[in-house]
């Protein structure tokens, strides 16, 4: 038999997004957190660069309000945009008051670093290692909240509606959940759930994220009944470490907003030719031109170059990626770095409005996980942290304000396991991850075609048959879990890519290699075959969409 569990409020994941929602729920509610592995290992605790905001005097809103919407290229909502960016600023007060080390300048004030897209210094950071402390210093405040219950090494196997008991209207009433060290599958009940799991990146075969990106809260919301959008920006990070060992080791976006250049391996810059802002300018232009000169020149890896600055700047600044390239034998404050674009960052995800509502009552997705329209075709370089940090707090409101009204459902059948049996062929699993995570690269990468698409989807549709026969046969595992939810990221992210016949922000294809110019620009919304029309959430107003 499962074990039953009975809380307020389930939220499924723990980065910055469920963090900060949780520490902004009534302290009266009663919390439960599902951690893939330890409750600090997620994307967020690898950020490096830092928290847009306005904090500046000589900023303003409206200046990151533009650079949102210059570097979303056209598919920005400028609703949601200027929520981000009128709400930043308390968000790193918020932080600073839970402890957060942010880094500052000679006159105690906070030190901003600018980056790729910003027009002015507005990132505010903890040296090069933000994630990490913005994230410990929510761990901690954690320890002083008793109505939050944490379970760690627990997956999320799928949602739990009123659906699929039969009942109506349709809500969420909870979720199954695998416990990885007993490997027993516990039935989790809420009046609320929020989905916070990140990104998909690593459906691809490389990519800057850990491995717990794998797209579980997009891929099971989808399975529900939500629609999905924008599913065909993926965003690559120009410079990944170029080393055998250094797994998903990111080289920050700061260096570039600190004057680093990046170099052809004769030691010549190229950037210039691409954008006028050369080494500033936005992540996908920087991605792209890295990926055409390898190309070109038939080259492994390109390189940047920070050594021409003052040692004690490089190491006081960038002590963390100091550290890190030295164990790989590269000193940055003495040669260049070797480094290659890698998946980074699902700018699409599950639809929401402004509080984090999905399709399906009591379903929230925050964070990288939902589509808000606040980063349209491309992201902006550090509003992903911000997006978590605002979206977490105004969903946490949302629930504050309404979670009683949702009725517990105590009566949830057990998971079934009566007609399964225990795998003797895993290296199914293994296999397909392999074939999944290749393809991807080389069929839906930084340059696409039709042809490679149609290639992808071919793949993808054997891959589900083939999954979903083994997930309905054999008990199920962790690994088969993630590699059920990355094929249908993979799907979504296909398919939204075979919709969008132009070349805009993140996605180029050479078959469409200019942007369409005529009329207004339209996100890519996916609908699943339950999608229930009458539930719909009122959203911020978006731009004509194309609907599938």
């Amino acid at each position: 038999m499962s074990e039953h569990f009975s809380h307020d409020v389930l939220v499924i994941g723990s980065g910055a997004a469920g963090l900060g929602l949780i520490l902004r729920l009534d302290p009266s509610l009663r919390v439960a957190v599902i951690a893939k592995g330890l409750v600090d290992e997620g994307s967020s605790k690898y950020a490096q660069g830092g928290i847009a905001a306005v904090l500046d005097p000589a900023d303003s809103v409206e200046s990151h309000v533009q650079d949102t919407l210059t570097a979303g290229a056209g598919l920005c909502d400028p609703a949601t945009v200027r929520f981000a960016a009128e709400h930043g600023a308390e968000q790193i007060r918020w932080l600073n008051d839970l402890g957060t080390p942010f880094s500052t300048a000679n006159d105690s004030k906070l030190h901003l670093t600018r980056e790729g897209g910003h027009s002015q210094r507005r990132v505010a950071h903890a040296a090069d290692a933000t994630g990490r402390a913005t994230t410990q210093s929510m761990v901690d405040a954690l320890k002083n909240r008793p109505n939050v219950e944490l379970f760690e090494n627990h997956i999320a196997v799928d949602l739990i509606t009123a659906n699929k008991l039969g009942h109506e209207p349709q809500r969420v009433l909870g979720a199954y959940i695998l416990d990885r060290k007993a490997d027993h599958i516990e039935v989790f009940h809420a009046r609320c759930v929020v989905l916070a799991t990140g990104g998909a990146s690593k459906v691809y075969l490389y990519t800057t994220n850990p491995d717990v990106s794998t797209g579980d809260g997009i891929a099971m919301a989808w399975r529900a009944g939500c629609r999905v959008a924008n599913m065909e920006f993926i965003q690559f990070h120009p410079t990944c470490l170029y080393h055998s060992q250094a797994k998903s080791f990111l080289v920050s976006e700061a260096l570039r907003g600190e004057g680093a250049h990046l170099l052809l391996p004769d030691g010549s810059r190229f950037m210039h030719k691409f954008d006028s802002r050369a080494e500033l300018a936005s992540r996908d232009i920087v991605a792209r031109a890295l990926d055409h000169e390898m190309k070109r020149l038939g080259a492994d890896c390109l390189y940047i170059d920070i050594s021409f600055k003052d040692t004690d700047f490089i190491t006081s600044h960038f002590p963390t990626i100091y550290q890190r390239c030295l164990e790989f034998g590269f000193d940055m404050t003495q040669q260049p770095l070797p480094v290659v674009p890698a998946a980074h960052y699902t700018c699409g995800g599950v639809m929401t409005d402004l509080h984090g509502h999905s399709d399906i009552d009591g379903l929230y997705a925050i964070g990288e996980t939902a589509f808000t329209g606040l980063h349209g075709a491309n992201r902006l370089a550090s509003n992903s942290l911000l997006e978590c940090l605002v979206f977490g707090e105004a969903a946490a409101k949302d629930i504050n304000l309404t979670v009683k009204d949702r009725q517990l459902i105590e009566h949830i059948p057990d998971w079934d396991e009566s007609r399964v049996t225990d795998s003797d062929e895993e290296v199914v699993v293994s296999h397909n991850w392999d074939e999944l995570r290749r393809f991807m690269w080389d069929y839906v990468g930084i340059v696409r075609t039709d042809k490679r698409l149609q290639r992808a989807l071919r793949r993808t549709d054997l891959l589900v048959r083939e999954i979903e026969e083994y997930y309905s046969h054999f008990r199920i595992s962790g690994d088969l879990i993630e590699l059920r939810n990355l094929v249908q990221a993979a799907t979504l992210i296909i398919r939204s890519a075979m919709l969008r016949q132009e070349s805009r922000g993140l996605h180029y294809t050479l078959d469409y290699p200019e942007m369409n110019n005529t009329g207004v620009p339209e996100n890519t919304i996916l609908v699943p075959p339950n999608f229930n029309s009458q539930a719909k959430p009122s959203r911020p107003r978006l731009s004509p969409n194309n609907t599938v």
